[in-house]
């Protein structure tokens, strides 16, 4: 039963989760030992790497569900070689109201969203019924504790990483009212910085939730994110630097991504991708997600693996084209290690899994199993 039952808690709220999770196998590895990785598959030494990190397996789970030490660490025992802390800010953030998740289910008979078609703006069907392969909201507003509450559990979490794991702490800046375009990028900076002090070996900067208003994404600023990444960088020095990215139709503007952030040797490397916006209605047609501003929201899960093999792709191929030297982390819909493999045949370096991870906490062994 430990795969179906989600080591996030969907029927309980964002703080429960904080303070009471995780839930299911994942609570279990957390009574295990203090070893990671309980089943031993980290005995055989690391034999990959993770933006110069040595790893066992260049898989794990990206920022999202992972929200404290706690989950960090059971990922961790669970075979998870790249535990991804969930993004942080500068301040305290509040999450969303609850519900934050549900089970979203597109028309087509794979259960995918094509970017740019018409069912994301007319409404896709979101309940309570989850079903594998499984795809879900993503409603939180990328909550954050203070630095007083996060720092001191971000340090505990690198070092509960065991021989050939990760601790990838994920931040962004905090857009508030009234700041200047300058207050902004400064802000990444200072978070950047905070980040720098729990002692971290590398770090990803999200630029793929909507940082300035409803729906507006960062990283469709390519221009704003290079120079965001030439603050950062002149505060984190020669720390790793990732980018995560939502899905960029563009061609043309993903390459100007690249240009303006590795091209300038300020980023090691992109994270993709991250949701795509649908617009989710229940059964009756209304809006799944109560209040305002929550008409849309993130899906991610098994709906979105297409979106994510494609721009894995299309970035390898802007790699090979301008003969810059990047990383690219596979993210979305990934669950099953076939998803592994497909993503690290489109040119992923490594590959990540949160919402199939969520439900199935034995998908890092399976994947090592298959190998």
């Amino acid at each position: 039963m430990s795969d179906f039952e989600p080591f996030y808690d969907v029927s309980r709220s964002y703080e429960d989760n904080y303070e009471q999770g995780p839930f299911g196998a994942f609570a279990g590895a957390l009574k295990d030992g203090n070893g990671a990785d309980a089943a031993g598959t980290t005995s055989e030494g690391a034999s990959a790497s993770f933006l110069g990190q040595p790893v066992n397996l260049p898989f794990g789970i990206p920022a999202g569900p992972l929200l404290n030490s706690r989950f960090t660490t059971a990922a961790f025992r669970m075979g998870f070689d790249l535990a991804t802390y969930k993004t942080v800010r500068s301040r305290a953030w509040g999450c969303n109201p609850f519900p934050n998740v549900l089970a979203v289910h597109p028309k087509s008979a794979d259960g995918s969203l094509t970017p740019g078609s018409a069912e994301l703006d007319e409404g896709v069907l979101a309940d309570t019924n989850y079903e594998t392969p499984i795809s879900i909201s993503n409603s939180f507003g990328v909550p954050s504790q203070s630095p007083d509450a996060w720092q001191p559990d971000m340090r505990a979490a690198i070092e509960a990483a065991g021989p050939g794991q990760v601790l990838v702490p994920s931040f962004q800046g905090s857009r508030v009212e009234g700041m200047s375009e300058e207050e902004y990028i400064a802000d990444h900076a200072t978070t950047a910085r905070l980040v720098k002090e729990t002692g971290a070996k590398l770090m990803v900067m999200n630029t793929s939730c909507p940082n300035e208003g409803h729906n507006r994404l960062l990283c469709h600023n390519p221009l704003l994110v290079g120079r965001i990444t030439e603050a950062v960088k002149q505060e984190i020095g020669d720390i790793p630097l990732m980018v995560k990215l939502a899905y960029i139709p563009s061609d043309g503007d993903l390459e100007l991504m690249v240009r303006s952030t590795v091209g300038h040797g300020t980023v090691q490397g992109f994270s993709t991708i991250n949701t795509i916006s649908a617009k989710l209605v229940d059964a009756n047609g209304n809006q799944a997600l109560p209040g305002a501003g929550r008409d849309r929201s993130g899906v991610c899960g098994n709906a979105i693996r297409g979106a994510g093999l494609d721009m894995v792709a299309r970035l390898a191929a802007i790699r090979e084209k301008l003969g810059l030297d990047f990383k690219i982390n596979g993210v979305g819909g990934v669950v099953s290690p076939a998803d592994y493999q497909a993503y690290r045949n489109a040119g992923a370096d490594s590959v990540m899994s949160a919402t199939g991870a969520m439900w199935d906490a034995e998908l890092a062994h399976k994947i090592k199993a298959s190998r």
